[in-house]
């Protein structure tokens, strides 16, 4: 449905908050470069384990990378002005059947991450910041670095993902334009009912 290699990319370095005490941190770019380095080692320390039993990987992003995301914040951005036509049970089916989506997405490229180094560009945050955008750059073996932006908001002392644009193409966007073609088509309750019949097929 979107593209690949945004998916992979969103995969190899997505952004994980493991605990909430260093979740109520001011400098997000520290943030983003202390929790990116730890799930990349434990990606790595796992790998021949992920590989003998892929199975483990849908706990690994359902448990630890989709939670540190703001779901109903993204639901509603990509949605757009849907999410306002929508009912309260359209809203809640379409929050479930799209997370889901995205674990089986991200597990299913997970095992292609193969040693990619992050760097991060010096940027300045102000104190009373509520959004920032963080960027780095991913260098993939034979390849130019990539650049890969995290589009965070504060809430409740908490760093939230809302958004990830990778080389220029947002992750939002991509499903807004992509889901806003099946609703036109299908309406909101065909294309839920699209994402769950490709999730019960593993797709």
């Amino acid at each position: 449905m979107v593209c690949n290699n945004l998916f992979r990319s969103l995969v190899f370095f997505g952004l994980i908050f493991w605990t909430q005490s260093a979740m109520a941190v001011t400098d997000p770019q520290a943030l983003v470069k202390k929790t990116t380095e730890q799930v990349l080692a434990e990606i790595s320390a796992k790998k021949q384990e992920l590989v003998s039993n892929p199975g483990q990987i849908y706990s690994l992003v359902d448990d630890i990378l989709l939670p540190r995301f703001d779901f109903n914040q993204i639901s509603r951005l990509v949605l757009g002005k849907h999410w306002k036509q929508a009912t309260k049970e359209q809203k809640s089916a379409f929050i479930k059947e799209f997370r889901e989506l995205l674990v089986r997405t991200y597990a299913t490229t997970l095992l292609h991450y193969s040693g990619q180094k992050v760097s991060y560009p010096a940027m300045q945050v102000k104190p009373d910041a509520k959004r920032v955008r963080v960027r780095t750059k991913v260098q993939d073996k034979g390849a130019g670095a990539v650049p890969i932006d995290y589009s965070l908001y504060l809430r409740k002392e908490s760093w939230k993902v809302y958004d990830v644009t990778i080389d220029g193409v947002s992750l939002v966007s991509t499903y807004r334009s992509n889901f806003n073609s099946q609703i036109k088509r299908h309406k909101l309750s065909g294309l839920i009912s699209n994402i769950k019949q490709r999730n019960s097929k593993g797709q």
